[in-house]
């Protein structure tokens, strides 16, 4: 006789199965769906300027520098916004402007990133005298207006893109020191990475793993602000000539070359200066929404 009695299965209730937890990719349009018309305006404004920039050579029949008509021609159906003091068509020159100048720009702020980033972060985390010798170089360096500073390198060393790109870095790097400094020295007195320096790790590691996921959100943000600050650099830049150079479009060149219009009341000069304004707001809008998200969530902790 078979005295094994298997036992009764209870159905699961569906209240008890746990629902499925949603990928990262609708978490985020979740959250941009919450946003605040500011913000989606701002991603709006910010996407529009990369699809320009990417595909700049496909949105216009003519070249960066191509002459094509005659100088300062009325807007029309063969030339959109007419043309600049040379000829050359403004609606291409503007699309280009926003790939040099959006391109230079995003560069430069990675570049002074990794250079003020890693300093400031370094220079918490080790104290003594280099922490002390890095805060006093990079005191010296703001007491020095940035732009007549820029300016007076680029005088000196000349005004190609790489050279542009490398003093606008060093120079913007400071304050991006200053920053990851003051975050970095309320996280290296952490229980946690005591801890991890009693284990026995590197400086890498502490600096990789423990230091830096806990400081990004101030750094994010503090990404879109100099990024604005950058290109507006390269701008003023270019518009006193010492910035970008002809013939390679460029927002603030563009307003420099075209601004006897403004005497005849065409506004054609205001177009690029429009262009860096709007894009200057719409990266405004993204910083303040990510900075309330993340102040909302660290509350909420």
């Amino acid at each position: 006789m078979n005295t094994n009695i298997s036992p009764k299965v209870q159905p699961l209730d569906a209240s008890q199965i746990p629902a499925a937890r949603p990928s990262k990719f609708k978490l985020a349009l979740r959250e941009l769906w919450r946003a605040p018309l500011s913000a989606k305006f701002g991603i709006l404004v910010v996407c529009g300027y990369i699809f320009i920039a990417i595909f700049a050579p496909w949105l216009t029949h003519y070249g960066e520098s191509e002459i094509v008509g005659g100088p300062f021609e009325e807007w029309g159906k063969k030339f959109l916004l007419g043309t600049d003091n040379l000829g050359r068509d403004m609606f291409t020159r503007l699309l280009y402007g926003a790939r040099n100048t959006i391109g230079i720009a995003f560069v430069t702020t990675c570049l002074a990133f990794l250079i003020g980033g890693i300093s400031g972060i370094l220079a918490a985390i080790l104290g003594g005298w280099p922490d002390q010798i890095m805060s006093r170089v990079v005191d010296i360096l703001m007491a020095i207006p940035s732009l007549i500073f820029s300016l007076l390198l680029l005088t000196i060393f000349g005004t190609s893109i790489p050279v542009l790109v490398i003093i606008i870095a060093v120079l913007d790097s400071t304050r991006v020191f200053r920053l990851a400094r003051a975050v970095s020295l309320n996280v290296v007195v952490m229980d946690y990475v005591e801890a991890a320096r009693l284990r026995g790790e590197g400086l890498a590691w502490i600096t990789l793993r423990e230091v830096l996921p806990n400081i990004m959100p101030p750094l994010v943000a503090e990404f879109g602000l100099r990024f604005c600050f950058v290109f507006l650099t390269i701008a003023a830049l270019s518009f006193l000539g010492l910035g970008i150079q002809p013939p390679t479009a460029d927002w603030g060149s563009m307003v420099r070359d075209n601004a006897t219009l403004i005497s005849y009341g065409d506004i054609t000069p205001l177009l690029p200066a429009g262009a860096i304004a709007l894009l200057t707001v719409g990266v405004n809008f993204i910083v303040d929404w990510f900075l309330h998200k993340t102040s909302g969530l660290k509350d909420g902790q």
